[in-house]
């Protein structure tokens, strides 16, 4: 047989296969359709079983890998997908998201989330016409709920911005309801156009991060607002005291409130101002110690606040103690129902104190009941003279000693041992430059403790970067477990940081339940 007759059979064997391919596609098609789910359950039923498929999570909601496999069971499912506009009301993450299926999505309300991921495998798709085309035709609809943006280049953002107040189109977007942008690029971009065209009357969420626009004309969009983020580079204009008050003052119904660095007011000539928040539920500021806890003293805030969250660079303790002071004692007499928490932190040099209450410690094992302390106390080394002894008088006079479960010191120096006899409830245990010496962690043996443990609760202690002027030293850390095991306790330890020749591994590990370290950092001899 020549090669030309076999090029002839093994056409019409493929001839073949195709045909049984198509029969069998039939078959299947035809066995699917007697199946229960597709006989018993109506269309719009499975549709909305495939809507309630698609999981999202976060600001930038994401598809769980593999949420469309439902379209691969049969032909069935495909076309009751495909008939089903609610699938398709979230395009996706990534632009090449986007352009697979924008088409499919109808007039069903619209969740337009962009999260800057692109896959490496594939190249980045352009905001081209037809995706712009597609936006547009949403504004005029009005059919656009969310718009969460964040990309790494405003060059892509700023076009789809735009998109959103196309030409003659202006006072549309009246049907958002949250706005999300952060632009993480180098460059800064003006979005003062959008808010001037849209009217946004029924916007509930404002996130803004790293961008320029005008507050000037921001007032009157803000009726409506429930959650206000805002997040701006110190390079761009500043929200002055006097717009962030016209702001404030007009939406008193204000439930979140969060501002950022360059948002926090500096303005002298609005000191004496007051603005009324009593809705608000949740507040985080962050930037200046002046402009933060300066601010704070302006706001009239309901007694009972959910959740307060202050990052005030080179804060005192008298910023915390005497601003805080009432917000905390109202915080720890409202009793278990709190849902949220309250956290103090000094972000730069000197590192007063970092304070976060609510949080409820991975070492806790017995009945939960709000609110824990989670307590860091952290300052220069050596600490400045009398800031240790002033910073706990003063924490402890707001703070229910009980309460306090989680604590972690960098001072130079212990506390006096009454202080950590007013805590008898930690659990975890934190010290920084922690010098080893004679009476570790131990009451006075001639003082009126001599007999009892400073930590009876204790589970867990960490030692970061321990001092040690001799080898001998390690003797008082074996003191203090003997003591704190003593009675059958059983105390983890965990040493980070370089840990000092002479380190007597073996023994530690019989007194402990769990020991670990730095194991290349002692040498082969103790191992």
């Amino acid at each position: 047989m020549g090669p030309e007759a076999n090029i002839d059979l093994i056409r019409a064997l493929e001839k073949q296969i195709e045909e049984g391919v198509g029969d069998i596609i039939k078959l299947k098609r035809e066995r699917n359709s007697l199946l229960n789910i597709s006989t018993c359950v109506p269309p719009e039923i499975l549709g909305h079983i495939f809507t309630w498929n698609l999981v999202r999570v976060g600001r930038f909601e994401g598809l769980q890998m593999g949420s469309y496999n439902f379209l691969l069971v049969c032909h069935h499912w495909f076309e009751v997908a495909s008939r089903t506009p609610e699938l398709w009301s979230f395009w996706g993450n990534t632009l090449q998201d986007w352009k697979k299926r924008h088409g499919r999505s109808g007039a069903t309300p619209l969740d337009l989330v962009l999260d800057g991921y692109e896959p490496e495998s594939d190249p980045r798709v352009p905001f081209d016409e037809s995706l712009q085309d597609a936006v547009r035709c949403r504004v005029i609809q009005g059919t656009i709920r969310q718009v969460h943006l964040r990309f790494d280049d405003h060059t892509v953002l700023t076009p789809i911005i735009s998109s959103l107040t196309p030409n003659g189109e202006g006072g549309q977007n009246e049907n958002i309801e949250s706005i999300v942008w952060e632009n993480e690029g180098d460059t800064d971009a003006d979005i003062s156009n959008f808010f001037a065209r849209s009217r946004l009357s029924r916007l509930r969420v404002l996130d803004l991060r790293g961008w320029t626009l005008s507050w000037d004309h921001l007032a009157s969009k803000f009726l409506t607002i429930l959650s206000l983020d805002v997040d701006t580079s110190p390079s761009l204009p500043t929200l002055t005291a006097a717009r962030l008050f016209s702001i404030l003052t007009s939406n008193p119904n204000l439930r979140t409130l969060s501002l950022s660095r360059a948002a926090i007011p500096s303005d002298t000539d609005t000191s004496t101002f007051k603005v009324q928040l009593r809705h608000l539920k949740s507040l985080a500021l962050t930037g200046g110690s002046r402009h933060v806890y300066g601010l704070l003293r302006q706001l009239i805030l309901q007694e009972a606040l959910d959740d307060m969250w202050l990052s005030g660079s080179n804060s005192t303790v008298e910023d915390i103690s005497q601003t805080l002071a009432p917000y905390m004692q109202d915080y720890f007499q409202r009793g278990t129902w709190l849902r949220g928490g309250l956290g103090v932190y000094s972000s730069s040099s000197p590192s007063v104190i970092s304070l976060s209450v609510g949080a409820v410690p991975t070492q806790t094992t017995g009945p939960v009941e709000l609110p824990y302390v989670s307590l860091k106390a952290l300052t220069d080394f050596p600490p400045p003279p009398g800031v240790p002894e002033q910073l706990f008088a003063s924490l402890a006079a707001v703070i229910p000693g009980e309460r306090i479960v989680s604590f972690h010191a960098w001072l130079g120096m212990l506390p006096p041992e009454e202080v950590f006899f007013m805590m008898p409830n930690i659990e975890e245990l934190a010290f920084s430059g922690l010098l080893l010496s004679e009476g570790l962690l131990q009451p006075n043996p001639g003082g009126p403790h001599a007999n009892m443990k400073l930590f009876p609760s204790l589970r867990s202690l960490r030692l970061e970067h321990v001092w040690i002027q001799a080898k001998d030293d390690w003797s008082h850390l074996l003191t203090y477990l003997t003591h704190q095991t003593s009675d059958g306790q059983t105390v983890s330890l965990e040493i980070i940081g370089n840990v000092p020749n002479g380190c007597p591994v073996d023994e530690i590990r019989g007194l402990v339940r769990e020991f670990t370290y730095p194991r290349n950092t002692v040498p082969e001899e103790n191992e």
